[in-house]
C-alpha cells in the first residue's frame, strides 16, 4: 500500500491512477504478485475512501509444467534401490497418481482379475479406475506378501506413509538420478499424461484417467508436449 501512495505522488487517488501503478507493476512483478497488491488496493479505498473501483485482476501466468523424459524416469527407477520406494516411483508415473491419492491406497483397490486400481474419492470427490502396468502386476502382488497393514504403503512406526515421506522419496531419487530438474511426485504425473499423448493416446482417455472434471485442464498436455514440434523439419535443412 506505502509503495503505491509513493508511486501516485500528489496525484488524484483514483481508478486512472490505479491503472497506471498497475500497468507498472506488470512490468516489474508476477501477475499472482500483482493481483495481491490489487486486492490491498481496493480494500484500502472500499474502507478508508470509502469508494469502489473497479480495476480487473491481470490472468496469472500458465507455466508449462516440467516433464521428464521416459529415459529420466527409467533412470530414477533403476538408481532407487529400496523395493518399497521402487514400486511407489512405479506407480506415480505408472499410473498417473497424485501424491494424496497413492498414500491412501488400500490394498482391496487393487483388483488383479481386472487389472485395475480402483482411486476412491480422488480430487473432485469421484472415484476412477486406473490400469495396473502389465510389467510391475507380479511386483506387486509380490510385494503384497510382505504386508499385513491395510494400507499398501505403511510407515515404519505403522499406518499408511505422509505425503511429505512420498515427496522425499521421489527427490532422493531424481538427485541420485542426476536430473537437475526440480522433481515432485507431480512431474512423474505430468511425464505420464505427456508421454501418453505423445504415444497416441485420445484426451479423452488420459483425462478419465487422470480424473480431471474437465477437458480444459487435460488439454494442459497439448501445450507440454513436444512431439509435434520434433517431427518439424526445418526449412534450413532443404539448403
Amino acid at each position: 500500500m506505502e509503495e503505491f501512495l509513493v508511486f501516485a505522488g500528489g496525484r488524484v487517488l483514483n481508478e486512472d491512477c490505479v491503472k497506471d501503478y498497475v500497468r507498472y507493476l506488470l512490468t516489474v512483478k508476477e501477475p499472482s504478485s500483482v493481483c495481491v497488491q490489487i486486492g490491498a488496493i481496493k480494500f484500502f479505498f472500499e474502507v478508508v475512501l470509502d469508494r469502489k473501483i473497479d480495476i480487473p485482476y491481470p490472468k496469472k501466468n500458465k507455466k508449462i509444467p516440467v516433464v521428464l523424459s521416459v529415459w529420466e524416469v527409467g533412470k530414477m527407477i533403476s538408481c532407487t534401490n529400496n523395493i518399497k520406494h521402487k514400486l511407489i516411483l512405479k506407480l506415480l508415473y505408472g499410473c498417473g497418481f497424485r501424491v494424496s491419492e497413492i498414500v491412501n491406497l488400500r490394498k482391496n483397490d487393487i483388483l488383479f482379475e481386472e487389472g485395475l486400481i480402483i482411486v476412491r474419492l480422488g480430487k473432485g470427490k469421484k472415484d476412477r479406475y486406473v490400469k495396473i502396468p502389465d510389467s510391475i502386476l507380479n511386483e506387486i502382488k509380490s510385494y503384497l506378501d510382505f504386508n499385513e497393514d491395510d494400507y499398501l504403503f505403511v510407515s515404519q512406526r505403522r499406518g499408511k506413509l505422509s505425503v511429505k515421506t512420498i515427496q522425499k522419496i521421489v527427490e532422493n531419487s531424481a538427485k541420485k538420478a542426476g536430473i537437475r530438474k526440480k522433481v515432485h511426485p507431480h512431474t512423474l504425473r505430468h511425464s505420464f499424461a505427456t508421454h501418453l499423448l505423445e504415444n497416441g493416446t485420445d484426451l479423452r482417455i488420459i483425462q478419465k484417467l487422470l480424473g480431471h472434471s474437465s477437458i480444459k485442464t487435460t488439454q494442459l498436455y497439448l501445450r507440454v508436449s513436444n512431439a509435434s514440434i520434433k517431427n518439424i523439419k526445418s526449412p534450413l535443412d532443404n539448403i
